[in-house]
């Protein structure tokens, strides 16, 4: 039965490293009989989504993000999508999110503390982190997400345990309990868990969280930098070209200056918004408060931002000022001093090799020709093809060929039939220095 209107909804993140066994997790979830209607929310890496259509059809309610990295600024749309789904809480029983394989769990999880309409309707009931037991030492070793996946979890499922031998298994395990002794460690093939063991994991350990991680309840932000400044009118920037082609900033009215901190959970969804352009040249009424900074154009580095009003007004910046030589001054050509500043822990950076390459094309595949071409490219790139999925039309076949592949290992098969679906091809490579042209090219030779 639905909780009662004050109850808290309970949240399970559902997290672990690309291809350990996150969505057939879920599909369990989705699957057995448990008694309780659970509302997804997904995260992709990469430039198009198949996760969704990956996932078992069933009577929950499914939300996908895919327009980045959950644990940055996608955690805007996180909060939105919460929102929405209070106005509808007689329609679940608790949420799943389901992170990207390269998200750290630690801003998500940040999100149930820190801000206040979301911690009064949800109490985060625990991280479950699926490792890969084939894979996860190549990982776990280079990547922080992965590290950080298992420090935060409350569940680490050992998954895929019947493709290594026992004593592999014993030495996996050791190691995550010395990353994490206080998680509760299971074993599983195919995520094969019981549900109690990740539906009810009673609470997310805080303060084992902040003891792994001491300035966990300060939230990154992807702004570093905020001033307080008194204006009159206009407010003129001038920006010296810095270590990117653009700045993003906010420009907010602030009642109290020193509220800088309060202001920033609001600054941070206006962050995740599509930026506003700005380049230099005449004023721009203060309408759309993000704003993007074009450094790269010539013609100035000058910026004029009309003001609605005099008072005070809060700059959160992208970067710091001093990155890029920032001064704000008054209509005049005076400067204006901030009356109160604060700094921001700047946002987690990705390992910039590791990037997705998408592929949608109509037409029909030659099972023949894409399992040549699947078995030379894993071959010769299944090092760096960290994970593979997609959905895939085969010439003669009437249901949808799904596929999912995890370094050298590949596994497809036909799933439902296609019915009044559109026939097209998806599929998405995440991994690490991918030729985009060469994968393109490979999978349109396998049209028959």
């Amino acid at each position: 039965m639905p909780e009662a209107t004050g109850h808290k909804i309970p949240v399970t993140i559902l997290t672990g490293f690309l291809g350990s066994g996150k969505t057939t997790l879920l599909n369990r979830v989705l699957t057995e009989q448990h008694g309780q209607r659970i509302a997804v929310i997904e995260n992709e890496f990469g430039e198009i989504g198949v996760d969704q259509n990956l996932v078992i059809n069933a009577e929950e309610e499914i939300f996908e993000m895919s327009n980045g990295c959950i644990c940055c600024t996608v955690r805007g749309d996180l909060i939105r999508v919460l929102g929405n789904l209070m106005k509808r809480r007689d329609k679940f029983d608790r949420v799943l999110v389901e992170t990207t394989g390269l998200a750290d769990p630690g801003p998500v999880a940040q999100t149930f503390f820190m801000d206040e309409e979301i911690q009064s309707d949800f109490k985060l009931d625990g991280i479950i982190t699926l490792v890969d037991a084939k894979h996860v030492a190549l990982h776990l070793d280079e990547s922080k997400e992965a590290k950080e996946q298992v420090a935060f979890a409350d569940v680490l499922v050992l998954n895929k345990t019947d493709l290594v031998d026992a004593a592999s298994v014993d030495a996996l395990e050791r190691r995550v309990r010395g990353m994490n002794s206080m998680a509760k460690v299971l074993r599983a093939e195919m995520a094969a868990v019981p549900m109690q063991q990740v539906l009810d994991v009673g609470g997310f350990d805080l303060s084992r969280a902040l003891e792994h991680k001491p300035t966990f309840l300060e939230p990154e932000y992807p702004f570093e930098w905020a001033g307080v400044y008194a204006l009159a009118s206009n407010l003129v920037l001038e920006l010296a070209s810095g270590p990117d082609p653009t700045m993003s900033i906010v420009v907010a009215p602030i009642s109290d200056q020193f509220a800088v901190g309060k202001l920033a959970e609001d600054v941070f969804r206006r962050f995740a918004d599509a930026p506003c352009l700005l380049p230099p040249g005449g004023a721009i009424a203060l309408e759309n408060t993000h704003y993007k900074l074009d450094l790269a154009r010539k013609g100035g580095k000058n910026f004029t931002i009309a003001l609605p009003k005099p008072g005070r007004y809060a700059l959160f910046t992208q970067h710091l000022p001093e990155e890029f030589e920032l001064r704000v001054r008054r209509p005049d050509g005076t400067d204006a001093q901030p009356i109160n500043q604060k700094r921001f822990a700047p946002a987690h950076e990705h390992d910039v090799t590791v990037t997705s390459v998408g592929i949608q094309l109509p037409g029909s595949v030659s099972e023949a020709k894409l399992n040549k071409w699947l078995s030379a490219l894993l071959r010769d790139k299944g090092a760096d093809i960290f994970r593979m999925k997609g959905i895939l039309n085969v010439a003669g076949e009437d249901r949808r060929f799904v596929f999912q592949g995890v370094h050298m290992l590949f596994d497809g098969r036909p799933d439902r039939p296609w019915g009044t679906d559109r026939r097209v091809n998806q599929l998405v490579f995440i991994g690490r220095n991918l030729d985009r042209q060469g994968l393109e090219k490979g999978f349109g030779a396998c049209l028959s």
